[in-house]
């Protein structure tokens, strides 16, 4: 009797631990490597996932040295080459927590008006930089960047001597 009672106390356990909510992404993912582009020492990986629901998450991984003050470093999807000085702002991404070294953005609409699917997003032309300060002049130091989409994102392609500091306009 003992072993029945035992039994049906611990069978809610065994339901309780299942997993019955629904998956947020689909198989889907693609990642891109942020290089160095600065004396600070600081590169990483954008990782970008398809959600269920369509839209595309965009995650900033960084490599470098931790603070445990809070700090932000502004970050930004542009249009284009991350060499190409007219390369405006598509999307401000979550800024990056100097404390985890970590941002994540579900993507919304870019700055022109379109909205980007994960297939779309594959064939984008764009790049991704991470700043030191979200003003003044530390806005003009890049700490890293990277091509995504069609952009060749190779390290062989990626000339810290050509890096565009990019507008702080939206």
């Amino acid at each position: 009797m003992k072993k029945l009672i035992l039994l049906l106390l611990t069978i809610p356990f065994f339901f309780a631990c299942s997993d019955d909510k629904e998956e947020k992404y689909t198989t889907n993912s693609i990642e891109y490597n942020l290089y160095q582009s600065s004396d600070f020492d600081y590169e990483g990986l954008l990782t970008v996932r398809e959600l269920t629901s369509g839209q595309v998450e965009l995650t900033v991984t960084l490599e470098g040295k931790r603070e445990s003050d809070p700090y932000f470093f502004p970050t930004h999807l542009h249009f284009g080459r991350y060499d190409n000085p007219d390369s405006p702002i598509a999307f401000m991404l979550n800024p990056v927590d100097i404390r985890d070294l970590k941002s994540t953005t579900v993507l919304g609409t870019l700055s022109n008006g379109n909205t980007l699917t994960f297939q779309d997003f594959k064939n984008f032309d764009g790049h991704v930089k991470i700043h030191l300060a979200e003003s003044g002049p530390d806005y003009a130091v890049i700490l890293s960047a990277g091509n995504i989409g069609q952009n060749d994102n190779s390290s062989a392609a990626f000339n810290l001597e050509e890096m565009a500091i990019c507008s702080p306009t939206y």
